[in-house]
């Protein structure tokens, strides 16, 4: 038996020993009552009657513990043309005033911050300051349309939001008190204060009585102690989608999330505390959340925060130019980014230009790893490529090659195994366990590990159906795929209407909420289409009212999606139908239509209404492109 398989075995014998064990590497303030709360099921709490704080773990611990001089968060922004180190000591200061300033605005514990900021550091101090002060963050992406970030002002009812002027891609300023303003504007709640790091690219106009500049906040504030937090009470809120287009706001709690991450940081990442770990995600997703904050800083590592892109940023050897100067042991990114390396620079040239000779591993998630890539990236950079697989709802990964423990033999297409903590299976209709290599529904056998979802917030009956009431004694993962002799997980498909565009999750029905409400639309459909690129993309079908005959309905569509869901939903095709294949019950057979645009072979239910419908749709995508050649 191997190490790895010993470790898993330990952790499915015994969870609460397991997990007390990985809890020692916290700094507790009052040790738990009990390890595994099971009083409530299906709700499952860790470490309940412990008391613990997020960021006294994150940073003070490790100055007190002699790494004050050790660089603590590394900014990188090609964008810029900067470069800027806070050692854990001055993450500490800055951190420990900005709490200040939020306290003296009357920010407590408990109460929720949102924050809507480009990759700079001031994002990672806002998101620290409140953990330090018991206050729960909500980080909106700053790429969302004011709509969507007003829809998180309403469900998080924040006292006080924390932004900045503007963001930068690669060739252009995206403004964000506008955005702020707009959202403000639409919302039902009011903010009591806006807090906006001003930036010389675009400096906002404040609005008095609310607004108050960064940097005027900062000089004045006095520095604030971590406040002692129940580990079962919320660290942060996180907004993914729902079917319904009503996002669903993650909760994470405090004790199971620190225990968790800092266990991972080793365990599958296998990296040791000084070590520069890179993860080239956006602090507005889970990644960014868990492995650019959280994961790196408790475990005394070093993180980078990088204000650029995988390509443009000037060129594809962008990510080895990082790498290289900064010395990163590890990457950690999604496979949309290697699929945009190895488009510009196919036979990974760039590579050359770098001293990558310290350079271990590169870990790929946020959507499935083809194969292709995988063996790309292997081939160019000569190191273990590392496919896991993780939601946001779980924080971490549910199936990874846990490099800290044993290096399993790599199987492309697949994440390898169920990491330890996780018991899962795959499940026919009827909740059964099916065969090895049978397809069906993944799903978790509860209760889940530490630093995974314990509820929604102010949504526990939505908590429930959308993932428990399925499967009796279950987290439904929403992914269907199989589990193979070897135990390797194979993630197959969604089982639901999220698709998967460059990483990011997004929810077809939002976006067909948005073509639904075009005057001339009186019917529509979204589907996510496979693309090589951004991995899915996603296309609309418009049915126009009898009548109507606008030849701009296409492309008034796809502006109305981009300014309501935003650039990040990549919608761009849409087409005029006559009508769209659906059962005789009403159901729209949209995994149908992804199969014909996608090339696939498909056979028609038998509860279709009309089979010939689905000749005038393949037409349909014939005409814009579907299915690509090759």
């Amino acid at each position: 038996m191997g190490r790895f398989d010993e470790v898993y075995r330990a952790a499915q014998a015994d969870p609460e020993a397991f997990w007390a064990a990985a809890a020692e590497e916290i700094h507790w303030v009052r040790s738990w009552d009990r390890v595994l709360d099971d009083s409530n099921p299906p709700y499952y709490r860790w470490f309940a009657g412990g008391q613990m704080n997020t960021c006294y773990n994150a940073v003070d611990r490790h100055v007190e513990n002699g790494r004050g001089d050790q660089a603590a968060v590394i900014y990188d922004s090609p964008v810029t043309e900067t470069i800027r180190t806070l050692t854990y000591a001055e993450l500490q200061d800055q951190v420990a005033r900005f709490a200040g300033a939020l306290a003296t605005r009357g920010v407590t514990k408990g109460d929720r911050v949102i924050i809507y900021m480009p990759m700079i550091p001031e994002a990672a101090v806002a998101m620290l300051a409140c953990a330090r002060l018991g206050a729960i963050h909500s980080v909106v992406f700053g790429g969302f349309a004011a709509n969507e970030l007003a829809t998180r002002i309403d469900d998080a009812t924040p006292k006080a939001i924390v932004s900045a002027s503007c963001g930068i891609e690669v060739k252009r300023v995206i403004a964000y008190k506008p955005l702020l303003d707009a959202a403000i504007e639409m919302a039902s709640h009011k903010p009591e204060i806006c807090i906006v790091a001003q930036r010389p690219q675009a400096v906002a106009e404040l609005t008095a009585g609310r607004d108050e500049s960064w940097e005027e906040a900062m000089s004045a504030a006095e520095p604030h102690g971590p406040v002692p937090v129940a580990a079962t009470d919320p660290l942060y809120i996180l907004y993914t989608s729902g079917t319904t287009g009503q996002p669903k706001g993650i909760v994470r709690d405090n004790g199971g999330h620190a225990v968790a991450l800092k266990w991972t940081m080793k365990n599958i990442y296998n990296i040791e505390p000084g070590e520069l770990f890179w993860s080239a995600s956006d602090v507005g997703w889970v990644v960014g959340h868990s492995y650019i904050i959280y994961a790196p800083l408790l475990h005394g590592a070093t993180t980078l925060i990088y204000e650029g892109k995988p390509v443009g940023t000037p060129d594809p050897g962008a990510f080895w130019r990082v790498i290289s100067q900064h010395k990163a042991v590890s990457l950690f990114t999604a496979p949309t980014a290697f699929r945009a390396i190895r488009q510009q620079d196919p036979e990974g040239e760039h590579i050359g230009n770098y001293d990558l000779s310290h350079f271990r591993a590169l870990f790929l998630a946020g959507e499935r790893c083809d194969p292709d890539t995988l063996t790309w990236a292997e081939e160019k950079l000569k190191v273990p490529v590392i496919d896991h697989w993780w939601q946001t709802e779980t924080g971490w990964s549910i199936a990874a090659n846990c490099l800290g423990i044993e290096q399993l033999p790599v199987k492309a297409g697949s994440p390898t195994r169920p990491v330890p903590g996780w018991d899962l299976q795959v499940l026919d209709a009827e909740g059964h366990a099916v065969p090895a290599g049978t397809i069906g529904a993944l799903a978790g056998k509860l209760p889940l590990p530490p630093g995974t979802f314990p509820t929604l917030w102010n949504a526990q009956e939505r908590y429930f159906n959308s993932y428990l009431a399925n499967f009796p004694g279950y987290y439904e993962t929403g992914d269907a795929g199989i589990i193979d002799e070897d135990g390797y997980v194979h993630v197959m498909a969604r089982t639901d209407d999220i698709i998967n565009v460059a990483g990011h999750r997004l929810s077809t029905g939002a976006m067909e909420e948005v073509l639904a409400a075009h005057p001339d639309v009186a019917e529509c459909a979204v589907i996510g289409v496979t693309d090589t690129l951004k991995g899915q993309l996603p296309v609309g079908f418009v049915v126009l009212k009898a009548g109507a005959s606008n030849a701009a309905v296409t492309d008034e569509v796809v502006t109305m999606v981009r300014q309501r869901i935003g650039p990040v939903a990549a919608f761009k095709t849409a087409a005029v139908v006559q009508r769209l294949p659906k059962t005789r019950s009403g159901k729209i057979l949209r995994a149908t239509m992804r199969k014909i645009a996608d090339g696939e072979e498909f056979k028609p239910p038998a509860t279709i209404d009309d089979p010939a419908i689905l000749d005038e749709i393949k037409d349909t995508l014939a005409g814009i492109g579907y299915p690509k050649a090759g």
